[in-house]
């Protein structure tokens, strides 16, 4: 089972990461941008980003919880 954890935990580390990638991409679009549609999707971006991430943080949360309660 430790095994399978720490895969899961490997995965949600790289979403992490990837959301780090989304926020600078949607930064550089808002930065570049010729009109309100480029907004729109950076925006989106960036708002999608900060949910996974929160998500995957929450469940790297809950997997050390689990790990020190036992089970």
């Amino acid at each position: 089972m430790a095994k399978k954890q720490d895969r899961a935990n490997r995965n949600l580390e790289k979403v992490i990461a990837l959301c780090s990638e989304m926020l600078e991409l949607a930064d550089l679009g808002d930065n570049y941008r010729v009109d309100d549609g480029c907004g729109v999707v950076f925006g989106s971006l960036r708002d999608s980003a900060y949910k996974l991430r929160k998500l995957a943080k929450d469940e790297l949360i809950k997997h050390e919880q689990k790990r020190r309660s036992g089970n």
